[in-house]
């Protein structure tokens, strides 16, 4: 597929999502995308919305453009995330692929499945790179009597059969059970950031670990735009995904 070796090298990714500006604002580590980045401009990827590709376009980050969006205004309907765009826009933007976001257990989550399979149709006929953004943790979530992953090995499975090349989803707190997520699809499984509060070496930890389950990197936003320093996020991060690093070696090498 075009442009996939150059957002996931060898099956594994940096990706670092900067979309929570349109819906939520303002959002630390989001103020100035001027300042930002260039300081993450190494990730393999960076997700954002279509006006953020098209401005920077010209800079050396490979952008993803996400075509999802809600807001925090919305009420009831704020999980429910409607597409602002199509593929082809995007790529005439400046982006390398797209990402479509499912809410599982929304009430509109039949509505958003839908809007994925719309999105997945025209990347396999302009072959584009398609991330599934799928995260189980809608009011009306089912899960199964004894699933482990808590709906992360279902989210998967709904990105993968729908025709997404990378996956999105949670971290599902053990190598034990990520792994039981990882071993259910063919495509990479890139983890969401983490608990909220957590220390720089607890994230990446957590990343260590999930590499160690069959992980295919990250897909991480907060953790690294909010962060003091995000620009020796990204290289941390980028030794564990593609190199193998312990979290030890990491930190005293990019001085976190």
């Amino acid at each position: 597929m075009t442009g996939i070796e150059d957002l996931l090298p060898n099956g594994r990714g940096v990706w670092i999502p900067i979309d929570h500006g349109v819906s939520d604002f303002p959002v630390k580590g989001l103020e100035n995308l001027s300042e930002l980045i260039p300081k993450i401009s190494h990730a393999d990827a960076i997700v954002a919305q279509k006006g953020v590709v098209s401005h920077y376009s010209e800079t050396d980050a490979n952008f993803v453009a996400h075509l999802s969006v809600s807001t925090r205004h919305a009420g009831k309907q704020s999980s429910d995330k409607v597409l602002v765009g199509t593929v082809q826009e995007a790529i005439d933007r400046g982006a390398k692929g797209v990402s479509v976001q499912v809410n599982m257990g929304s009430p509109t989550e039949a509505d958003m499945i839908e809007r994925l399979g719309i999105i997945s149709s025209d990347t396999n006929y302009l072959d584009v790179p398609l991330l599934g953004m799928i995260y189980p943790r809608g009011e009306n979530l089912s899960i199964m009597d004894g699933d482990v992953t808590e709906g992360a090995a279902h989210a998967a499975r709904l990105a993968f059969e729908l025709g997404c090349q990378v996956v999105k989803t949670k971290w599902t707190g053990s190598i034990e059970s990520f792994r039981r997520v990882t071993a259910s699809v063919p495509i990479p499984v890139l983890i969401a950031g983490g608990p909220a509060g957590s220390s720089t070496e607890d994230i990446l930890q957590i990343v260590y670990d999930s590499m160690q389950a069959g992980g295919g990197g990250v897909c991480m936003g907060r953790q690294v735009f909010s962060h003091e320093n995000p620009e020796a996020m990204v290289s941390a991060l980028k030794m564990i995904v593609h190199n193998g690093s312990e979290v030890s070696e990491v930190m005293k090498k990019c001085g976190l």
